[in-house]
């Protein structure tokens, strides 16, 4: 067997390593954590912390969720492009009011440095980013706002689905009362009307362009079946190639206008409520067409984090799990 030249011990000795004793003794004694939590940063981290030199001029601000679904909200600086000083203040809740006391533990010139905030829908994430960086612009981030056009697509598609589930188990308990054994009905592709609207779920999130063979034929069937699970996808791919086309803001503006028309006249009452949240932010919507700047970089960090936890298998100690984070990402 080799042996280690230092100590004299052969290498199976290292692999015989207590794992979660090696933990503790990380925690306890290697990592700093201890003496840490005890400061005056320790004492509050669970509540919030702050990192007033990771401050750059474009943000992102999103919620993750850290342990047992409880939500955080974290600030991040766009241009550390998910790595180290990342992060610039990461708060428990959502709560605008909470949030905007721990952002406003950075002084107010380095809040005013910031042009630009990238964010979601969220009318409390609206008013964080109002109250704590005046002069920055909000951009609400793009697919976000796709997102819900292709789920109001989506809540057509689940609603005949289960229309057809409906009619099929009718159908079966006819054939069981009449004493015949129930086929069901098939489609050219082999697929029955329920398994169809079932498995046609994927493609109605896509572009047609990166359809397979296999899906172009599923919403072919579906859209000659149903027109108006067309027409709703046809309103959420129109969206698409709006934000997709560089166009000047006051273009964009007109183009959107258009879309609200044709909403108005499909008469979708899920595209409506969705064309008047729209117009409720419109301004925030539009100034993505200032930077094209999106919250790619929130939701880069939200991945690194539910990673880290992943390979932790869980969080125990939220305040160590904050303290490692912050190593690592702030």
């Amino acid at each position: 067997m080799d042996r280690y030249p230092i100590t004299g011990r052969s290498l199976e000795w290292f692999f015989d390593i207590d794992g979660d004793l090696f933990e503790r003794q990380y925690k306890h004694h290697l990592s700093g954590y201890w003496q840490w939590k005890d400061s005056t940063e320790g004492l509050h981290a669970e509540r919030w912390r702050v990192f007033p030199q990771n401050i750059g001029p474009r943000l992102s601000i999103d919620e993750t969720s850290l342990s047992r679904g409880e939500l955080y909200t974290i600030v991040t600086n766009k241009d550390a492009h998910g790595r180290k000083n990342a992060i610039v203040a990461i708060v428990l809740g959502t709560d605008a009011d909470t949030v905007i006391h721990a952002l406003r533990q950075i002084k107010s010139a380095l809040r005013n440095k910031v042009t630009e905030v990238t964010l979601d829908l969220s009318d409390s994430m609206n008013k964080i980013c109002r109250m704590a960086f005046p002069r920055a612009s909000r951009v609400i981030d793009r697919f976000h706002v796709q997102r819900l056009a292709l789920d109001a697509v989506q809540e057509i598609r689940i609603k005949h689905r289960w229309d057809a589930i409906n009619s099929d188990t009718d159908a079966r308990e006819r054939a069981k009362l009449e004493g015949r054994k129930y086929e069901p009905e098939r489609l050219e592709n082999g697929d029955t009307l329920k398994e169809l609207l079932a498995r046609g779920r994927y493609a109605l999130f896509k572009s047609p362009e990166k359809w397979t063979a296999s899906q172009r034929q599923r919403t072919e069937m579906l859209f000659s079946l149903y027109p108006d699970l067309k027409e709703a996808y046809r309103l959420s791919q129109n969206l698409r190639v709006i934000f997709n086309k560089r166009s000047s803001k006051d273009s964009a503006r007109l183009n959107l206008a258009r879309w609200y028309d044709r909403v108005a006249d499909s008469g979708f009452k899920s595209f409506n409520t969705i064309a008047a949240t729209f117009y409720e932010h419109a301004d925030e919507i539009l100034n993505f067409f200032d930077n094209r700047s999106t919250n790619a970089s929130a939701e880069s960090i939200n991945s690194k984090i539910k990673a880290f936890r992943a390979k932790l298998h869980g969080v125990n100690d939220t305040k160590f799990f904050i303290f490692r984070l912050c190593n690592i990402y702030a």
